[in-house]
């Protein structure tokens, strides 16, 4: 038997409702296969954790989560906690402080989701968004000089090292050879004259070793155009952690919705846990009242069995996901529907369950 230790952070707002549904689903794989196990521990960390103990996690908190497999987040974020503190002494700490360099993000319009763009096929937004995680503009350095002067000064630094750079450039590249796909970098050499043109120039030298995959190369502005106007051309896609955290919204919102969009914070080396969690936010204005969607979260959970080497498993998920959106009868009301988060959640897991079925 295979078991792997999961740490829970449900966080705030709708992370709670939303994660219970994605646990639901991996102890649904557990129980179809007995030789896979998951072990749940719980941690109370987050914002409403912060407004009682003046901080976002326990001081040990990454000493606690490091012999983990995995971590399972919810969502973090409440009205009170600025978005700096939530972000930076939570989800950044765990991702800088273990090393999940690797932030995946699949674009993909799958069946039953709905495209605003007039005239697109399923088939022509399927993009895998491989973002630099640790580093690059969200390093954290810089400084706030003279403040509350006249002469106030402040300065944001991005941090691009090449070891960082060529690490995420190089497992963008095995990724588009693994699925025969091409590889695009996007950047913007034109404007930013040292970090971007860095990045252009290591992006070019590891091109080098990868004869067999085909490459395309965009400034940041022009390939958002592009995402929008001729989304197809883009199969696997790297880029640098602002312009990433950007795209990838822009992404959601043409593959069904920031309600279907889930990412992965990968260590791949596996000396750290990783990370999987939905991105849309803690919503806390409907928290509570079985309205949050959780089909993000179930997505995130697909991304945590093919993590742990569970492929089989991870496109069940997608596909249990899939199918629940071309049925279109359990969907909450983002998508028009009018049932509760564990409704969708239960209704999930009877996919699953059926689709084993049918195979069998």
């Amino acid at each position: 038997m295979s078991s792997y230790k999961i740490a829970v952070i449900p966080g705030d707002g709708i992370g709670p409702e939303v994660l219970q549904e994605g646990i639901k689903v991996l102890n649904k794989i557990a129980e179809l296969d007995s030789s896979l196990q998951f072990e749940y521990t719980y941690f109370p960390w987050g914002c409403e954790y912060y407004a009682k103990h003046g901080v976002m996690m326990d001081p040990d908190g990454m000493e606690k989560l490091k012999n983990f497999d995995a971590i399972f987040l919810g969502a973090v974020g409440y009205p009170g906690v600025p978005d700096h503190i939530s972000l930076w002494d939570l989800l950044l700490k765990i991702r800088k402080g273990f090393d999940q360099y690797i932030n995946i993000r699949p674009i993909k319009l799958i069946k039953g989701a709905v495209c605003p763009l007039k005239g697109v096929n399923a088939d022509d937004v399927d993009m895998l968004f491989i973002r630099e995680n640790s580093e690059g503009e969200y390093a954290g350095a810089g400084d706030w000089l003279f403040k509350g002067s006249d002469n106030e000064v402040v300065l944001q630094t991005g941090v691009f090292s090449r070891k960082g750079t060529e690490r995420v450039i190089r497992y963008a590249f095995e990724t588009a050879r693994r699925e025969r796909k091409s590889l695009t970098s996007i950047s913007k050499g034109n404007a930013l004259n040292y970090s971007m043109v860095f990045w252009d120039q290591v992006f070019e030298e590891v091109s080098k070793e990868y004869p067999d995959v085909k490459i395309a190369s965009y400034l940041v502005d022009a390939a958002a155009m592009l995402m929008i106007t001729d989304p197809k051309r883009f199969e696997v896609v790297v880029t640098s952690n602002l312009f990433g955290d950007i795209l990838t919204d822009l992404g959601a919102a043409l593959a069904g919705g920031i309600g279907l969009a889930a990412g992965a914070n990968i260590n791949p080396e596996k000396l750290y846990p990783s990370m999987f969690e939905p991105i849309h936010g803690s919503a806390p204005d409907i928290a509570g009242k079985g309205l949050a969607n959780p089909l993000a979260t179930i997505w995130s959970a697909s991304q945590l069995l093919d993590f742990l080497g569970y492929d089989k498993y991870g496109k069940l998920v997608l596909d249990s996901i899939e199918e629940l959106l071309v049925e279109a009868k359990v969907l909450t009301p983002d998508m028009k529907g009018t049932a509760s988060t564990s409704e969708v959640g239960d209704r999930a897991v009877e996919i699953i369950h059926s689709l084993v079925s049918l195979k069998a």
